[in-house]
Formats: structure tokens, sequence, C-alpha cells
């Protein structure tokens, strides 16, 4: 269920209870069109009668986690019930909605497909979105820039609202950082429905010694908005998962996305001066 599905289910159970039943702007819940949702979650303190509020506070400043709200008998109170239904049906519409055209346009970014045909498929056979289909190989062949230190690929993967809410800082200050660094770049692509392993199809098209995936995470009830960066040094048909170097959590309330942008600039020049990523990296700094 999407939010405006449950924002229609709480207002019928409103007017039901006849908490709005006086407000001349409410007409039958069934024509209600919600168009534009603003929402702000405000941390309360709903235990009744704590024995040190403060402490319930000053833990609930500092995470995301549904701590101390309270219950209504032996459920969650109506408030933080409906705030759990918001939260969940954001993860799911991270999942399924796409990425903005708008957005890939703004950015200049071109737009190659994964084998995976639809979402489901994505969700169910983990290969199909390892490998780039055969249009979009040929494209990469002709098109994409070839023998550069550095390729950068951007996925949807399970969170379009990630890619949405942080490639517009994360991306430019990547690239700015790379260039500062005079460490040259291929032309960044936009892989649709892709994983984290398509870095190795890519880098064996343009042949390039380092590649960086920008790809949204699995969103939680926390946010829905985090991407994580996968880097690797030179994949090939030996590759394995300890080779690849991964910061997650790059969102507002995380790593900030201009501040991952230039720490992966960093990283990225480590990589490249050590001839590593992964567990190997770890071990020679």
């Amino acid at each position: 269920m999407d939010i405006q599905s449950i924002v229609k289910q709480v207002m019928e159970e409103l007017l039901k209870e006849g908490q709005i039943k006086n407000n001349p702007i409410v007409k039958d819940p069934a024509e209600t069109k919600v168009r534009n949702i603003n929402y702000e979650k405000i941390n309360q303190v709903g235990v009744e009668q704590p024995d040190n509020r403060e402490e319930i506070e000053k833990v609930q400043s500092i995470t995301p986690a549904r701590i101390g709200i309270g219950h209504t008998g032996t459920r969650m109170k109506t408030k933080n019930y409906l705030e759990f239904r918001i939260d969940h049906a954001a993860a799911q519409d991270a999942v399924f909605k796409d990425v903005s055209e708008d957005l890939l346009k703004e950015l200049k970014l071109p737009v190659l497909f994964s084998k995976s045909e639809t979402m489901d498929q994505y969700l169910m056979d983990l290969d199909s979105g390892r490998r780039l289909n055969e249009t979009s190989r040929k494209w990469a062949e002709e098109n994409l820039p070839k023998n550069k230190q550095v390729q950068i690929i951007v996925s949807d993967g399970l969170s379009s609202t990630g890619v949405e809410a942080n490639i517009r800082d994360l991306l430019p200050a990547l690239v700015q950082g790379l260039k500062s660094k005079k460490i040259t770049i291929g032309d960044p692509v936009f892989i649709k429905r892709s994983r984290v392993w398509i870095q190795d199809d890519v880098a064996s098209i343009v042949n390039c010694d380092c590649v960086i995936s920008l790809i949204g995470e699995r969103p939680g009830l926390a946010t829905a908005k985090s991407i994580s960066a996968y880097l690797i040094y030179q994949p090939n048909e030996d590759t394995v998962e300890a080779d690849r170097t991964v910061i997650s959590n790059i969102h507002e309330g995380g790593v900030p996305p201009v501040e991952a942008g230039a720490h992966l600039a960093d990283l990225i020049e480590a990589i490249l001066k050590h001839k590593a990523s992964g567990v190997k990296l770890a071990q020679l700094k």
C-alpha cells in the first residue's frame, strides 16, 4: 500500500470517528484526492509518567529507532502505528518507483539497462541484474571512453528515492574531487535495475582501473533515502566480494552526500596508488 492509500484510509477512519465531520473542506473520502503530502515526524516521549524522561529524549535524539513511544494495551498508539505505516509505504515506493527522467537528463547521464526486464525479475533473479543487456552492451562498446582510470556507475538498485535524494550533490562532489587529483574519468552512466556486480561487466568494456558504483540501498523503516558506494580495482573473472570496498549510509542523516563525494575521491586515489581494493587495500593502508 502506497502513502496516498494510507492517507485516504486514515481520512476514512477519522470520518467514521467523527473527528473531522465539522471540517467543511473534507468531503466524501471516496472523492478526496491527495496531491501533495508534507509530513514532519517529531519524536515524542509516549511513555506515560516515565521514570527518566530526559534519558528517553536523549536516546531518541541519537537514533531513528522507535524508542520510548509507549503503548495502549498490547499495541502501539495510533500516531506511532500510522508513522510505521508511512515509513513502510515509503520503503516500498523506494524499491518499485523509477528514478525521475528529469533528474537523469539534468545530470546528463546516459541510461543503460541490465538484463532484468522487470522489477520482479530483478528481485527474484540476481544474475539478471549483474550484466548489461545486449543493446546496452553494444552502445557502451561504441560510445563510452576507454582506458580511463575511473568509471562511475549510478544505479537505482533497491532505492530510487535514495538516488534522487543524494546524487545531485554526491556525483558533482566526486567528479570535482577526482579532477582536482588529476585522475582521468570515463563518462558516468546510469544503469537501470542493476546490481553491484554489473561494474565487472562494464569494466571489461571500458578497460578502466577502478569502477565505483553509486547504488540505492535496501530501504528500512529508519530511512528510504540511503545509497552506498562500491569500489573495485580491475575486476576480472576471479573477483570475489572481499575485493570490493564499500561506503554505506550516504544520506542526510548519515554521511552527507557532499562529504561522501570528497571522501570517495580520496579513497579512489588510495586504490589507484596501492592497486588494490577491499580486504587487500585495508591490509596495505
